[in-house]
């Protein structure tokens, strides 16, 4: 009884006292929630005036959000008299084995946000890396999603696009197209290099600048090669490829210019029996 009668005396204090520190750590609490909502919307903002990647931004600005709210937590609960030093040893070694454990995975989320900061390639853009090409669809946190001209689809990790060398065939405007045309050593070579030039000149995508070029590259064995090496735009390559082919060679028919194909004479020698 003299126990109780005690502690009845010593309530009031005892509940002014632990009363503050409850009403305290629920003020830091709060307040701390609300600065993480403010710092994540502040985050997402200037990313986005960065033009940062979508995916990278709502990442960072997730992850900016938990480590105020994590130290909203450990000052809440320090504040009500926990200790926290034992708490954040314990956090950090789970951090420390979490980050051994998952280290491939944050490699890649490293290559992803390089990738957003250098834009050695963007969302749109037919590249070559990591031994595959494609149209580049989505940078997401570990990984790279690309779709292939017949329409795969290929997930590669962030980690081996940035370990290797990427081609971007989409980051200029122009791209030249390469055709080697072969015609028999019998031809006129004015008169072809006339009507290839003929065909460049009225082409619908080969661009005016900068120039084409039509020469002699290589007497090889069974033709005379030439190079023909347009400019057009990077978005008509392939349509400008094909209808390039088709219209030289259409033309050269017209031209009575014939285009060979590998050929081997079989010389057959009699040899009489031996008796």
């Amino acid at each position: 009884m003299e126990n109780l009668d005690g502690l009845l005396e010593q309530a009031p204090e005892l509940l002014m006292t632990y009363g503050l520190k409850v009403f305290f750590a629920i003020v830091i609490f709060l307040v701390g929630r609300y600065l993480a909502h403010i710092t994540k919307k502040v985050t997402t903002k200037v990313l986005h005036n960065r033009k940062v990647d979508k995916t990278v931004v709502s990442f960072v600005a997730n992850l900016v959000w938990a480590v105020v709210l994590v130290f909203t937590v450990i000052a809440t609960l320090g504040q009500i008299g926990v200790q926290t030093a034992s708490l954040i040893a314990v956090l950090g070694a789970a951090g420390l084995a979490v980050g051994l454990a998952l280290q491939g995975s944050l490699s890649n989320f490293a290559s992803g946000v390089l990738m957003v900061m250098f834009r050695p390639c963007r969302v749109g853009d037919y590249v070559e890396a990591a031994g595959i090409a494609g149209t580049i669809d989505e940078i997401t946190i570990f990984s790279t999603k690309l779709r292939t001209p017949d329409n795969k689809v290929i997930v590669a990790p962030n980690s081996a696009m940035m370990n290797g060398t990427i081609t971007n065939f989409s980051a200029l405007g122009e791209r030249r197209v390469d055709l080697v045309i072969g015609v028999a050593y019998d031809s006129d070579i004015a008169k072809t290099k006339e009507v290839l030039k003929s065909v460049l000149d009225n082409n619908q995508y080969v661009l005016k600048d900068p120039g084409y070029t039509v020469g002699l590259a290589e007497l090889g064995d069974s033709s005379i090669n030439f190079v023909v090496r347009p400019w057009v735009k990077t978005a008509d390559y392939w349509s400008g490829r094909f209808e390039l082919l088709e219209q030289i060679k259409n033309a050269l028919d017209a031209a009575n210019i014939s285009i060979p194909f590998p050929q081997m004479d079989l010389h057959v020698k009699e040899v009489a029996a031996a008796r």
